[in-house]
């Protein structure tokens, strides 16, 4: 929704930008992580559904875990990235847009603030966790630029 709303904004933006068409290949990115992440998560309920004393069970869910955080990091940074785009639109896009910019900004912020907080749910530390909220971070920061 937030790209939508972004590419929607974008194609009325001044002749030269290219945002819109950035934002096109994060909205069909998007859907496509929404469709991977609706059956991220069963391969981890299936390992924990092993016998306690499978000796298996422990690494499967770790590897479980660290797949199901696959998508929601994609996520998160495709967040950041439309979230920043709408900052752009609001700045120099038509001004008749600007709403629909800052909407976007913001439904992406919550996306990716979703998506880090699955990362560090699944993972709890690592490099992914931090990657997560780093984006998680950036989309906070342009948020907070689009609605200043």
């Amino acid at each position: 929704m937030a790209a939508a709303l972004v590419e929607m904004a974008a194609r009325f933006a001044p002749e030269g930008s290219d945002e819109a068409g950035r934002a096109a290949e994060l909205r069909a990115q998007a859907v496509q992580l929404a469709e991977i992440e609706l059956h991220a998560y069963e391969p981890v309920l299936e390992a924990l559904r092993l016998a306690r004393d499978d000796p298996d069970r422990m690494a499967r869910v770790d590897v479980a875990r660290a797949t199901a955080s696959e998508s929601p990091l994609a996520i998160a940074r495709v967040g950041a990235e439309v979230a920043q785009l709408a900052v752009d639109l609001v700045r120099t896009g038509n001004p008749n847009l600007v709403g629909d910019a800052i909407a976007g900004a913001l439904l992406a912020e919550a996306a990716a603030q979703a998506a880090a907080r699955l990362v560090a749910i699944n993972l709890t530390e690592g490099a992914s966790v931090r990657e997560a909220a780093e984006f998680a971070r950036r989309a906070h920061e342009a948020r907070d630029e689009a609605l200043s």
